[in-house]
């Protein structure tokens, strides 16, 4: 088992690709949110895709292992050390029973992984091992870790060393700015033209009022369609109010004038309009951006998300990975 000695920022246990089946009764995927860096980490340290691991948000934990194990550590920097020694990401990382990992605060990216070598074991609900913090089903006792818990994992062996090569990992970067593709629809022709414009053509910024439900964009006023305003009264007053109905994956929720991007833990269903849809390729952008910097918005089309899911996935093969000589 692993001991938390520290638990980070909201550090929880998810898999991939979460779960998956039951939006019908309130619950949402969960799983990571960068799931390209997460399934590299099981990657690394010879688990399935689909095996639990942890989620560390802008602050990482202090974690002692009562085993021997294989770690890979992913996604965001956050400096990790082994026994107060630095240790590389994108690597394979053999660790002995009585050392301690201990991450720090994110020097860029917003989110990294730990993968462990047998998976984390804690129970599966309904199918899932990933943390529903609303709920408080998943992971260990339903929540974010504390202190003090202890994180069971499951038997394996240890793998060889792998490191990721460079072109196969996401390129979390520093710069304030993020790119961030949608697809049009499905309430898209709730919005006018000049509206439609004024959604691609502005900067947007990512707020601190954020989570892995949804994140919270602040930005210009966006107008409507005569669709939006000229409506049977069912659909509500406001222009973004519609019958209820269900909001796919990556919705851009438009409440009011607040678009907010529905995430990995966000709501199944309610009354505002969808306008635009995050694909799941460009989850990994959202997961690694920080408050305060900017989206701006890229139009494309359903092929061409698909496209893009296509080439993440070809990054999570094992052709993604060279061997370590050890000396």
């Amino acid at each position: 088992m692993i001991e938390v000695v520290q638990a980070g920022l909201e550090t929880s246990v998810q898999d991939f690709p979460g779960r998956i089946g039951y939006l019908e009764q309130g619950f949402p995927p969960s799983g990571p949110m960068d799931s390209w860096s997460f399934r590299l980490a099981n990657l690394l340290v010879g688990n399935p895709a689909e095996a639990a691991g942890l989620e560390c948000q802008f602050l990482g934990p202090t974690l002692t292992f009562h085993s021997d194990s294989a770690i890979a550590i992913t996604g965001a920097d956050m400096t990790p050390t082994l026994d107060g020694e630095s240790v590389p990401a994108y690597e394979t990382i053999h660790v002995k029973a009585g050392q301690t990992l201990a991450m720090s605060g994110a020097v860029f990216g917003a989110r990294a992984y730990v993968a462990v070598s047998g998976g984390i074991d804690t129970p599966l609900i309904q199918g899932s091992r990933s943390t529903f913090h609303m709920a408080g089903i998943g992971g260990v006792d339903g929540g974010a870790l504390k202190a003090g818990q202890s994180i069971p994992i499951g038997s394996s062996t240890l793998p060889k060393r792998f490191r990721v090569l460079d072109d196969n990992r996401p390129p979390i970067h520093r710069e304030p700015v993020w790119d961030i593709e949608v697809v049009r629809g499905p309430n898209d022709d709730w919005i006018d033209e000049a509206g439609h414009e004024v959604f691609f053509g502005s900067d947007w910024k990512l707020s601190a009022k954020s989570n892995r439900t949804g994140l919270r964009l602040e930005g210009p006023p966006i107008t409507f369609s005569s669709k939006a305003t000229n409506k049977p009264a069912e659909h509500g007053e406001d222009p973004s109010n519609i019958l209820d109905h269900g909001y796919p994956f990556g919705a851009v929720n438009l409440a009011g004038q607040t678009p907010i991007i529905l995430a990995n833990d966000g709501p199944s269903a309610g009354g505002f309009i969808n306008p635009y849809t995050v694909p799941t390729a460009t989850f990994w952008k959202l997961a690694q951006s920080r408050p305060g910097q900017t989206y701006r918005f890229v139009d494309v089309s359903v092929s061409e998300a698909q496209i893009l899911r296509r080439q993440e996935d070809a990054h999570c093969m094992v052709s993604s990975l060279e061997v370590i000589l050890l000396r």
